[in-house]
């Protein structure tokens, strides 16, 4: 994750070069913070979908009518477990002298997943597809330029939020 770090880094200042501008550290931690989320997301996507595939594929045999209903279900909650386990460990770490509830923690996690990828995801489609006539296929994309920030941002300032330790 070091090389994920200092290559995330480069990036962020080689970016601001580009627009000529001066950021400041906490502009630039919180940009290498973003990057990592979203590496963590993308591997997030590829446990689902084979977490998805693995289900239909055990439940083939048994000619069962809803298995991807069994499939959503075990993708998300093992994909979500993955996702928080390494946003725990690498993405939202605590600082010395601060404290986090783990259980607490995973708890907001399955929140803000449940709201941002299942609620508001379907509401956005809804808009993108019934409202404006925006493609199936396109509306997914959509939902995830919302989707990612918006859970970038839940996820820091909400599930991983730490408070100082009182010792």
């Amino acid at each position: 994750m070091e090389k994920i770090e200092k290559g995330a880094k480069k990036l962020v200042l080689l970016f601001f070069r580009m627009i000529k501008k001066q950021p400041t550290e906490k502009t630039v931690q919180n940009l290498i913070q973003f990057i990592k989320f979203g590496i963590v997301g993308a591997s997030n996507t590829v446990i689902s979908y084979l977490i998805n595939i693995f289900i239909l594929y055990i439940l083939r045999p048994y000619n069962i009518p809803w298995d991807y209903v069994l499939g959503n279900v075990a993708a998300f909650i093992l994909s979500v477990l993955w996702s928080f386990f390494w946003n725990n460990k690498y993405v939202f770490t605590k600082a010395e002298g601060e404290k986090r509830s783990v259980w607490l923690a995973l708890l907001k996690t399955y929140i803000a997943y449940s709201f941002t990828g299942i609620l508001l995801t379907n509401a956005l489609s809804w808009i993108w597809i019934d409202k404006l006539g925006i493609s199936k296929f396109v509306a997914p994309l959509l939902n995830l330029i919302i989707s990612i920030p918006l859970n970038f941002i839940i996820n820091k300032l909400w599930a991983f939020k730490t408070y100082k330790s009182e010792e």
